[in-house]
């Protein structure tokens, strides 16, 4: 893939959350996560690699102390399909006894928060909470959902704000999804 191929990818999308929505249920979510956890001191670990950009502006949001830390988690691989979960880094800091916020770019089919979820439970976590950037409306059942949503998307291909689109385009301020075919 080069320069060209990415661009072409941009103009094939149409946007569906400009970044001043984005940048709203950024300061929405900041709110309402600082109301729930406040007074939880959680550990909180984005999911590498796309809650990077998520996490780096909701963090500034939150009001409360927190310790921070991250996971490494994927089934997309630089594809739009996903496939079995490949688990790269586990949290550094101790998760047993703790309240852990999870953060994650989308909640798409469910399988990788809720592979997070049960991950972190083994580890001995006290209580999780989940927040996600975006919910992608499908059809199907999920296997968890988010307690903390910012936007939801059409059950499309999407990127942008910390979501790819073959490996490109986590770095753009509105959600863009890829025109159906």
């Amino acid at each position: 893939m080069n320069e060209y191929d990415a661009r072409d990818i941009l103009l094939a999308s149409e946007e569906i959350a400009d970044a001043e929505m984005v940048q709203s249920s950024l300061d929405r979510l900041g709110r309402e996560i600082s109301a729930s956890l406040h007074d939880r001191f959680p550990l909180v670990l984005p999911v590498m690699g796309g809650a990077i950009v998520f996490a780096g502006q909701l963090l500034p949001r939150l009001d409360f102390p927190l310790e921070f830390d991250y996971l490494h988690v994927t089934r997309y691989r630089g594809k739009t399909q996903g496939g079995s979960i490949e688990w790269r880094v586990l949290p550094g800091k101790a998760v047993s006894g703790r309240t852990v916020l999870v953060m994650d770019d989308i909640l798409d089919e469910g399988e990788t928060l809720f592979a997070v979820r049960q991950k972190l439970l083994e580890m001995g976590a006290a209580r999780i909470y989940t927040a996600v950037l975006a919910d992608k409306q499908i059809t199907r059942d999920k296997p968890i959902q988010a307690d903390f949503v910012g936007l939801r998307v059409p059950d499309r291909f999407v990127f942008g704000c910390g979501m790819d689109a073959y490996g490109l385009w986590r770095n753009l301020p509105s959600i863009m999804a890829l025109k159906a075919e």
